[in-house]
């Protein structure tokens, strides 16, 4: 099955896939940095082309001939951390849903923010792959239901043709996993730290977190222990100078980036990267769902 991946950043959802026995033949990133560091790990092409232009992107992914399509549309508007105020970003989701419908692959994967869900742009994406003639299944993933040691929970959309919609629903439900991953789970004792500081957005959410149960959702900033925290009533350990703060290293790992996995660019793009990537083991997860709905026509 030869994979395509749009919108495809550092790489986290092409090497789930790639993983799991696909083909990945070519991958599609505008943001400089991101296709630089992309080209840093995978052999096949990465093409910075502006996937708006749904005609010109449509002429260039034609060219691999992918059976599958895989991506994730810029997810900033449709974020908690955002506004949540739909922009020009948000369109970038129907020009996935236009690229699919152009070049009818055998099936696709869109992933995005939990939120997206409610959005005004994902729902006409899903009027545009309908006609297309695409069943199409959605479902919010835990990424520590599914082999990731972290609670981050992703909106993933995906169809086939001439499948009924929610097809593949039961599918995913039960591999789920009967608890959610913890990072002592993951790594043993690897580590080398029990408790470790996540800076909050505001300081009603604690910021100090264990091992023994799942990291908070990786963002793409990171900052130490500001002496301003006042601690929170659900921290699980005060607050102290040796506080572990997690590194870069640290954050990719939760990722569930392999630790030979090359990191290009400057510490805010690559902290940006970080925090913008689908799990490795998440997409795993989703590519080998769609493994056991495509069944003999895997290969």
């Amino acid at each position: 099955m030869r994979v395509v991946d749009l919108f495809a950043g550092s790489g986290g959802l092409s090497l789930g896939f790639q993983n799991a026995g696909f083909d990945v033949v070519a991958a599609f990133e505008r943001w400089p940095a991101a296709a630089k560091c992309y080209r840093a790990n995978f052999d096949h092409p990465a093409l910075e082309i502006d996937l708006a232009d749904v005609p010109a992107a449509v002429a260039e992914i034609e060219k691999f001939s992918p059976d599958v399509v895989i991506g994730g549309p810029p997810c900033q508007d449709f974020s908690h951390a955002g506004k949540r105020v739909e922009a020009d970003r948000a369109s970038l989701t129907e020009s996935f849903a236009a690229i699919v419908a152009a070049i009818r692959p055998k099936c696709f994967v869109m992933e995005n923010v939990d939120q997206a869900r409610k959005s005004k742009a994902f729902a006409r994406a899903r009027k545009i792959f309908s006609r297309a003639g695409y069943g199409v299944t959605e479902i919010v993933l835990d990424a520590s239901l599914c082999g990731t040691p972290q609670k981050r929970k992703r909106l993933v959309c995906f169809g086939m043709l001439g499948r009924k919609d929610g097809f593949a629903l039961e599918t995913f439900t039960a591999r789920f996993s009967p608890k959610p991953m913890t990072l002592r789970d993951y790594f043993g004792k690897s580590l080398g730290f029990e408790f470790y500081y996540r800076h909050p957005r505001n300081y009603s959410r604690r910021g100090i977190f264990s091992i023994d149960e799942p990291a908070p959702t990786m963002r793409g900033v990171n900052r130490p222990v500001p002496k301003g925290y006042p601690g929170n009533p659900k921290d699980p350990c005060p607050v102290s100078p040796d506080l572990h703060v997690l590194t870069a290293q640290e954050r990719a790992w939760i990722q569930t980036f392999p630790k030979d996995f090359k990191w290009v660019g400057c510490k805010t793009d690559v902290e940006q990267m970080i925090g913008n990537a689908v799990p490795v083991n998440l997409a795993r997860f989703v590519a080998e769902t769609v493994k056991i709905e495509l069944g003999p026509d895997f290969q």
